[in-house]
């Protein structure tokens, strides 16, 4: 729920305010020494941190792809028609993939609407999220309420795992509500969800087995997408947190309709258990889809801050203390959902790019430089 489907819309739709903005020329500066790339390379001059890059769907929407635990495989999502899905479902690929002319496994059941999957420590499982239990055909997705931007908050989500044969296992939750967008810990011990089981959209942990459940955020606001550190001590993640009366209430009415607003989102940072918690950014506007750096030091996010009309979102770097940010990708469209390999040497991103000028999201990983 990282979503799929807010490529299109962010770019079309977003009216958000641009009245924060953040002085960058520091990090323009040191990007005078640019990387030499060719006339139709996919990466732009300013792009200093690619060393090289990869292009590895050709059509859809593909998104949120993560890496096995030995950096072998990539479980992802994508809504490509031309795969014989209606809406997203999970694909399997080796980490030399790629798919101009031939098909992915798929490793979801095919029916309902998936989200989120990401291996288990053993690279023979995958957890996912998804609303097959509910209903066999993709569940509506409406994108604009009132002319307002929103996604859908499925309650008929539950988190499974399942072999990388498509086979599910073992049902992880079974509360009412939506509960979803499991990521793992590097450690292998525990897994952080979403869910509305409280009445309010908040962080969960529980053990690999599904035991030991634990709700680790308790502010009013839409906690989700949440990712733990290399070491397994923290988690970063997005909120949008009302605050004025209308905020909240404006809040609340839509998610008693299973809707949010993610139109303001800042990522917010605590430890594993909860603790610690704090603001990370203040940037205004979306700023979401955040993962951890190898070294532990830092964050690697998507936004759309610096737009004018919405877009483009291109990817920041920024410290752990909310200092040193950097501007990563220089597109003019959409990069998001950046995730680094175990160990360290490559990351996974979704990007509009190289599509001809349509809409399609497409998978890229790069080879990462520091």
């Amino acid at each position: 729920m990282k979503y799929l489907y807010v490529l299109v819309f962010c770019v079309l739709i977003f009216n958000c305010k641009n009245d924060k903005k953040t002085n960058l020329e520091s990090e323009k500066d040191a990007q005078i020494q640019t990387v030499e790339t060719t006339k139709d390379s996919l990466i732009y001059p300013e792009e200093k941190h690619f060393k090289s890059i990869r292009q590895v769907t050709f059509g859809g929407d593909n998104a949120e792809a993560y890496w096995s635990f030995d950096d072998k495989q990539l479980v992802f999502q994508s809504n490509y028609k031309a795969w014989n899905v209606g809406c997203d479902q999970m694909f399997l690929m080796n980490a030399d993939d790629s798919f101009k002319e031939s098909i992915p496994p798929m490793v979801s059941t095919g029916k309902g609407r998936t989200t989120c999957a990401y291996f288990l420590p053993d690279n023979k499982h995958i957890i996912y999220a998804s609303t097959h239990l509910k209903q066999d055909k993709c569940p509506d997705t409406p994108l604009r309420k009132n002319g307002k931007y929103i996604w859908p908050i499925y309650d008929s989500y539950d988190i499974f795992v399942a072999d990388l044969e498509g086979n599910i296992v073992k049902q992880l939750t079974n509360e009412v509500g939506y509960d979803a967008e499991p990521t793992v810990s590097p450690k292998g011990d525990k897994i952080v969800f979403t869910s509305t089981r409280s009445g309010d959209l908040e962080l969960y942990t529980m053990n690999i087995d599904g035991s030991d459940v634990k709700q680790i955020t308790h502010e009013l606001g839409y906690d989700g997408g949440a990712f733990f550190s290399p070491d397994g001590t923290k988690l970063i993640f997005r909120s949008s947190r009302p605050k004025t009366k209308k905020e909240i209430k404006d809040y609340k009415d839509l998610l008693a309709e299973g809707l949010v607003e993610p139109t303001e989102m800042e990522l917010y940072i605590c430890n594993a258990d909860g603790s610690d918690l704090r603001q990370l950014t203040d940037l205004g506007n979306a700023n979401w889809s955040p993962f951890f750096h190898p070294s532990g030091n830092k964050v690697l996010f998507s936004s759309n801050f610096e737009a004018e009309r919405g877009f483009p979102f291109n990817l920041y770097l920024i410290d752990l203390d909310g200092k040193n940010l950097e501007r990563v990708t220089h597109g003019e469209t959409f990069d998001a959902f950046p995730v680094f390999s175990n160990d360290g040497k490559y990351l996974a991103f979704s990007s509009n790019r190289n599509n001809g000028g349509g809409r399609d999201t497409n998978l890229f990983i790069a080879e990462w430089q520091d």
